[in-house]
This record gives structure tokens, sequence and C-alpha cells, in this order.
């Protein structure tokens, strides 16, 4: 699957909270996010552009997320993604650091997720990083109505700013 996604740092998430309520949108969940992202010893996922994180989510079960490299087009990012639950993630982490996986940082955020016809929408306060939307479409390949659905509810929803290309451990890479 595809991940087609506009992501916007913003100063507030009530106004688009409201705007999101106002439209029905069906609220979903508040988690914290804990991610731990890895890089591999046989190549540099920095220079690659991929991710693999282990996601821990209010005790479910681990998530594992590979992120292959980003597909830009019209200020949106597109690029697969492959998921699976572990067990035990702190076990997954053991078994990834006896092969030679090296632990980057960790990330913690706190998300409100909303959904809205095929759309889901994450109001997320992020460590070190401040306040962000994410608008999300999954695909089974590029498709530039999706990008054109998630543009236009973008500002039907008055999310404005200028789309961030970058994920959160790039942004926090960035930062130090």
């Amino acid at each position: 699957m595809l991940e087609i996604e506009l992501k916007v740092q913003v100063d507030s998430l009530d106004p688009i909270r409201k705007n999101l309520q106002a439209r029905n949108a069906v609220f979903t969940g508040r988690q914290h996010e804990h991610d731990i992202y890895y890089n591999a010893p046989h190549r540099d996922f920095g220079i690659t552009d991929e991710a693999l994180r282990v996601r821990y989510v209010d005790g479910q079960p681990a998530l594992v997320t590979y992120k292959g490299k980003k597909i830009k087009e019209q200020g949106l990012k597109a690029r697969e993604e492959l998921n699976t639950t572990v067990e035990s993630g702190e076990v997954f982490e053991t078994i990834l650091t006896r092969l030679g996986f090296i632990r980057v940082t960790d990330v913690n955020k706190w998300r409100e997720n909303y959904r809205l016809n095929e759309m889901s929408f994450a109001l997320d306060t992020v460590d070190q990083l401040g306040t962000f939307v994410e608008i999300e479409i999954m695909a089974e390949k590029e498709c530039a109505d999706e990008t054109c659905k998630i543009t236009n509810v973008a500002k039907e929803l008055g999310i404005t700013g200028e789309p961030l290309l970058a994920s959160y451990l790039e942004l926090l890479l960035s930062k130090r």
C-alpha cells in the first residue's frame, strides 16, 4: 500500500479539531505513541530515505513499520508502508540489535485520530517539535485524485502553512 500524506505544522490544534467536529468527522481515539527508529548495518536509511521503527502504543502489541523512499508530488509525499505487529517489541528490538541494527532515536507524540470518508486525520503534539496535522489516504498506487482530495479538504478545514515532506524523525534529527 502507498501512504499519501499532507503534514503541516500549526500553531494550535483547536480550530482544526472544531472544524473536523463540525464536518462530523469520527473521533477514533487519543493515544501516546513512542516510536523507536533503527538504522540498518548494511545501508544508511538516511541516504536511502527509508525508515524502520518499532511503535509502542498504550499497552497494545508493538507495531513494526518499514517505510520506503518518499515519492514527492505537489507538496505531498507518498511512500510504501509495510506494518506488522509483534507480541514483544522489546524482544524484536533485541533481535534487531543482535543483527547489527543501530537505534537512532525516539519520537514521542500524543495523537488524536479522526476519520472522514476515506481520509484519516492525526492531530499531533510531538515532544521537542510542536503541533502538527497530518491528513492521510492509503492507496494502491500514486493517484492525482487522492492528492487533490487531501489538498481540498485541508483548505476547507483551514489547514494552512507549508507542507512538510520531512518525517518527525528527520525534523527531530535536524534540530540536533
